[in-house]
């Protein structure tokens, strides 16, 4: 006797079905039919798609704030950077005897 394993479906998979569903020109059972998948499955993603449906308006401004994050962090790698690299300059002109008084 084997063990039956979960079906897993791709997202594209998911949002094909609950655009079907969502376009009410068949019924649950038709459509349940077709892409052989349960009823109650198909309106749990009808009703996930309706729900962030409006998210894929506002991806602009999340996608910039991430953008804008990740400059923000090379920046501070930049930042910091040089930060080690100004250290090791005073260290190393103090230890030359170089301009004592420039970095204090």
């Amino acid at each position: 006797m084997t063990k039956q394993t979960r079906r897993r479906f791709s997202a594209e998979f998911k949002a094909k079905v609950a655009l079907e569903a969502i376009k009410n020109q068949k019924t649950l059972a038709q459509l349940s039919k077709q892409f052989e998948v349960n009823a109650i499955t198909i309106s749990k993603w009808k009703a996930e798609a309706l729900e962030h449906l409006t998210t894929a308006f506002n991806s602009g401004i999340s996608r910039t704030q991430s953008e804008s994050s990740v400059v923000a962090e090379k920046l501070y790698a930049q930042i910091g950077q040089l930060k080690v690299e100004n250290d090791f300059l005073k260290k190393s002109v103090r230890k030359l005897g170089i301009c004592d008084n420039v970095w204090k």
